[in-house]
């Protein structure tokens, strides 16, 4: 529907009619005359006064006015109500990228990947779920570092997810490093719901920080921790499959520790089941709110009455109609 921004501006709407009316008639030289000032005269000196109004050279310049008025009132027009997606809630994904994350015992469209190549899929899917959350990414091998710091471009974090490679952080897993390195990105966070969800394939064999003593620092920053420990029991068939070497018992107390729940996937299936309860289990949390988008208009108003205008002053002789010829 359309609105005015500044319905006010309508009050000025009479003004030329009321400067006729109040103020004194200007002297024929040396003063400004209202350029509509005859055809107002004339229209007050008629009895049915309605026919001058169909002059062209009265009525153009009244609606020039009119609509130039409009104009100053900010038209705008207002869309149908959208709902905006809020979420009190900051995720930091942790994702294991050491030498391990390399073994192809996953399977995505009927091909047998590696573990990261499921991870990038499945967990690719879950950030463009979570629309409204501010999401960040972590990838820890030997070292961990931060990706990407938590953003509402989920767009972006995802193929930042998709370009990580196995190895770029060392061969080794530092899981306590990671779980610290997320703690610290979100222990100043103002949101009420600080989340990490850390997955990997392998035990803490590198960092500075026990998992255990960052499991202890998540729970002290009031930071929810949910572990998944990713690959393969062993068993492929035809293929060599090497069998995760997790640390269910510690991954599950980090968890625990923290109020968050331990997952085990042995296959992209798993993995994608997984994410998808992470998805009940922290919902996107959609505020009521609503807003109309408003585009505004002033410009169609103000274009007529200026076309309106220039139309009004070759009606009354803006443009000559005879060119003088000058002797040499």
């Amino acid at each position: 529907m359309l609105t005015l921004e500044a319905p006010w501006a309508l009050l000025v709407l009479p003004l030329p009619w009321l400067l006729r009316l109040l103020m004194p008639p200007a002297p024929t030289r040396g003063a400004l005359a209202l350029p509509i000032a005859a055809e107002l005269t004339a229209l007050a000196g008629q009895a049915k006064g309605g026919a001058a109004w169909l002059q062209p050279r009265l009525l153009l310049p009244v609606l020039a006015w009119v609509l130039l008025v409009a104009a100053a009132a900010q038209p705008q027009w207002v869309g149908e109500p959208v709902t905006l997606p809020a979420s009190g809630r900051d995720l930091m994904l942790a994702v294991d990228i050491s030498g391990s994350m390399d073994e192809a015992d996953m399977e995505v469209a009927g091909r047998r990947v590696q573990r990261l190549a499921a991870v990038q899929a499945v967990a690719g899917d879950f950030i463009q779920r979570r629309e409204g959350d501010r999401i960040g990414l972590i990838l820890f091998g030997r070292q961990a570092y931060v990706l990407s710091p938590l953003s509402l471009d989920r767009p972006t974090v995802a193929q930042m997810l998709s370009e990580a490679e196995t190895g770029l952080a060392g061969k080794e897993t530092a899981i306590g490093d990671a779980i610290a390195l997320g703690v610290k990105r979100l222990r100043h966070s103002k949101s009420d719901d600080r989340v990490l969800v850390l997955l990997t394939d392998g035990v803490n064999t590198a960092g500075s920080i026990e998992p255990d003593k960052a499991a202890d620092l998540a729970a002290t920053a009031d930071v929810r921790v949910h572990t998944i420990g990713f690959g393969s029991d062993g068993r492929g068939g035809f293929f060599q499959i090497r069998r995760a070497q997790l640390d269910e018992a510690q991954l599950t107390r980090i968890a625990q520790q923290t109020g968050g729940r331990y997952f085990r996937a042995r296959d992209t299936q798993d993995l994608a089941r997984i994410y998808a309860a992470l998805d009940e289990i922290e919902p996107v949390e959609v505020d009521a709110r609503t807003f109309r988008p408003r585009t505004a208009v002033f410009y169609w108003p103000l274009a007529a009455a200026s076309m309106l205008a220039l139309l009004a002053w070759v009606l009354r002789g803006g443009l000559p109609t005879t060119t003088k010829q000058v002797a040499a």
